[in-house]
């Protein structure tokens, strides 16, 4: 494999020194002359139709200048799934009912924050009340209310996948075992809320500054529910300070801010509370999750039987796409030779459940790797051992679900198993310590075209210049992950440049090409990446071409890049600078630019994804038996996610995911009472702090993903599905008790201490 000059290291991210001066600007931190103020009035029930608003009172507070209802905009539903526009099912205000508290009803702008405030104080709601329903249980009873007309049930969507012959194979098995396994909702907690700018010219083009990880998705969305053409919305992504899923979708305040900069000719700005935020925002699927799993006596996987029921909240949001994951999830790490799966997403009077780091494999995951845990203790069988008997390896295919391009499943347990001393401590327990493996497998980025778009799935475009530099063009969504900083390695590590040689420009659908669907299912690596490469090996062949014919060489496939220069291979005086390079050809062109775009659509490799990650982690715990408090000791992890772009980044994709599984393992929740949120402040939402977070040791394993850029793939998306089924089974391990119910408190440790 040929040594990088630039990839692999450990490189600070671009926007470093921006973040932490406080120069870089948020969307809240915009403000344009004479900018309004906006204002979302919320539902306060749960379940009801609208019989009236009376907006007369808000509209005539001094310094109001628009309030607007769901009669006054378009009747446009809205959502991710475009392909199939029955799950397109919300409006940005509701137009005749209500389906959770919190349900946007309408919108003030005013001239202050704390007029529009009061304004939406004063907007009279008449509600007729009805029933809801707030668990799966209720809502799939046959008497349950309908959240939505045209359904004869609460499911608004299934997915089903079925290969080989599982019920012949479960006859077969020497054991069979079924478990029913149930996790909470999760709150994205990112730290910047929502917010987002809108300004409209005379001709009522829209322009939108927006907190979001898809630009291009607002784009088309924001058009089609103002009935404007796609090319009358520019939105504009600023630094955006975390989405991890909950900033993939347009949402209401983006349509209201758009539509009232276009009646008021004033620039509108929306930024939401962390109480709303908390109390009506996006969070992850709450999921019912029945597992059947049958094995031969020595240990070898016979068949999997996995139902999942989504909670998904009054709408659909990205719930098709997590309900479509959760089965694919539940197929991999092990080669299950027969296998079903029924997935089905509920309606409740909630908020909506949708996108969260992992897209439904932190729940299908945690079923799956206790269950394998269970499971190798009823065979006597060491759980690392289990695991390695029935792991996948490059090569494997799962029927109409994917192609296992590369692997390093084994390597990672192997490893895992040696950092982690776990031979040692798991054959000689001590009370009240334990260890415990979980293990994940994620996509790196989506093959399905749920969005229907015409255009290429990521594109690039890369000029360079006399001067010796190089300017990227993108529309990749760095929402604090760090794909800037990875697209500007990939670039001048093939050009040959340094980091500082290369200028980019990303977001701006005005500017950046055409397409990208934004920063979800950790695609942008491998699909912006592929894009990058694309356009930079266009550029090579330009300046490659030049330089062959100036220096009478015979092919332009022995022409090399590297210290800013373009050269023979072998031979560097034969070659001249980068720049010259580019002046030479520009000169023979006319003054022609020397510029190309790239561009990356996957091949079809199965329905779900061009490259898997892979890998195993195992936590140390310490529980007191007499109070139920866990201590979380250490963590150790051992994961492929092909070539390592930057070590650094990869580390801190690493310690974030750490963080969001140990609070999903341990004390994340939402504190509910019928439909309504009662936790709605980071004090109450019980988030781990940094001083919460155990030492951890990590290791990437060397493999090469050929469908990845110089080999790369995920990094840090699947990394937060292993650790809440490390905790579990440590905590199993320390105390004889096995939770099947997330989270796991003390009260529920001290609950199932006592039933033992």
């Amino acid at each position: 494999m040929k040594a990088f000059n630039i990839i692999g290291k450990d490189i600070p991210r671009t926007d470093g020194k921006a973040k932490a001066t406080g120069q870089a600007v948020y969307a809240d931190d915009i403000k344009l002359p004479g900018m309004l103020h906006g204002k979302l009035l919320r539902s306060p029930l749960a379940h009801a139709r609208i019989v009236n608003i009376d907006t007369s009172k808000a509209a005539a507070l001094p310094g109001v200048r628009l309030v607007i209802t769901g009669a006054d905009l378009p009747k446009v539903t809205t959502g991710n799934w475009r392909l199939f526009p029955k799950t397109q099912d919300e409006y940005a205000l509701a137009i005749d009912k209500v389906r959770y508290i919190g349900d946007e009803v309408a919108a003030v702008a005013a001239t202050d924050p704390d007029i529009a405030e009061a304004a939406i104080e004063l907007i009279e709601v008449e509600y007729e009340e009805l029933p809801g329903v707030y668990d799966i249980e209720s809502a799939l009873k046959d008497d349950a209310p309908l959240l939505h007309d045209g359904y004869k049930t609460n499911i608004s969507i299934d997915r089903k996948i079925e290969y080989g012959n599982p019920d012949k194979a479960f006859a077969e098995s020497d054991y069979v075992r079924e478990d029913t396994f149930t996790v909470q909702a999760q709150s994205h907690a990112y730290m910047e809320p929502c917010s987002c700018v809108s300004q409209a010219d005379q001709e009522g083009r829209v322009t939108i500054w927006t907190s979001t990880q898809t630009p291009y998705i607002v784009q088309c969305l924001l058009a089609s529910a103002l009935n404007l053409r796609e090319n009358d919305v520019r939105v504009i992504k600023p630094t955006v300070g975390g989405g991890f899923g909950g900033k993939m979708e347009l949402r209401s305040w983006e349509v209201c801010s758009a539509f009232m900069a276009q009646k008021t000719g004033r620039p509108v700005k929306f930024t939401l509370t962390r109480e709303e935020e908390l109390m009506a925002g996006r969070r992850r699927h709450p999921m019912t999750i029945r597992s059947k799993i049958g094995f031969k006596k020595d240990g070898t996987i016979m068949a999997k039987d996995l139902h999942i029921y989504l909670d998904g909240g009054g709408y659909n949001a990205m719930g098709p796409t997590a309900c479509f994951l959760a089965g694919n999830f539940g197929a991999m790490l092990y080669r299950y030779p027969n296998y079903r799966y029924l997935g089905e997403h509920v309606y409740t009077n909630k908020p909506p459940a949708s996108a969260m780091r992992g897209f439904g494999a932190p729940q299908t995951l945690f079923a799956a790797e206790t269950q394998m845990n269970m499971a190798a203790e009823d065979l006597g069988i060491d759980p690392i051992d289990l695991r390695l008997k029935n792991a996948q390896v490059t090569g494997d295919v799962l029927p109409g679900v994917a192609t296992i391009s590369s692997c390093g499943f084994i390597e990672s347990l192997e490893e895992v198993r040696k950092m982690s001393n776990w031979d040692e401590i798991r054959k000689n327990p001590k009370p009240g310590q334990g260890i415990g493996i979980g293990c994940y497998s994620f996509i790196s980025g989506g093959v399905f075209n749920w969005f229907n778009t015409q255009y290429n799935f990521s594109a690039a475009e890369v000029k360079v210049f006399e001067d010796g530099t190089a300017h990227l063009l993108t529309m990749a969504a760095d929402i604090g992950q760090g794909v800037e900083t990875v697209m500007t390695q990939i670039l001048a590590e093939a050009l040959g440049l340094q980091m500082g040689d290369i200028r980019i420009t990303a977001a701006d659908t005005a500017i950046t090409p055409q397409a990208d669907l934004g920063a979800w299912g950790s695609r942008l690596t491998l699909f912006n990446g592929n894009a990058v490469l694309d356009a930079a090996n266009k550029i090579k062949k330009k300046l490659a071409g030049a330089v062959a014919a100036k220096f009478n060489l015979n092919s332009i496939f022995a022409i090399e890049f590297e210290g800013g220069r373009v050269f023979a291979k072998g031979k560097p005086d034969r070659g001249m600078s980068l720049g010259e390079a580019v002046a030479f050809v520009q000169k023979m062109q006319r003054g022609e630019p020397v510029v190309a775009r790239g561009y990356y659509t996957p091949r079809d490799k199965g329905l779900v994804s061009p490259a898997f990650s892979f890998g195993a982690q195992v936590a140390e715990v310490n529980v007191d038996e007499e109070t139920g408090q866990i201590q979380v000791k250490q963590m150790n992890t051992a994961h492929d996610c092909g070539t390592v772009i930057n070590h650094m980044s990869v580390e801190g994709q690493l310690e974030g995911s750490i963080q969001m599984g140990l609070g999903y393992a341990l004390s994340e929740n939402f504190v509910m009472d019928g439909g309504k949120t009662l936790n709605t402040n980071f004090l109450d939402y019980k988030m781990p702090h940094a001083a919460d977070m155990p030492p951890s040791n990590s290791v990437c394993i060397d493999t090469y993903e050929e469908e990845g850029p110089m080999g790369a793939k995920e990094a840090g998306e699947g990394l937060v599905s292993p650790t809440a089924p490390a905790i579990a089974d440590a905590v199993h391990h320390a105390t004889g008790f096995r939770c099947t119910d997330l989270p796991i408190t003390p009260e529920k440790i001290l609950k199932g201490l006592k039933k033992m």
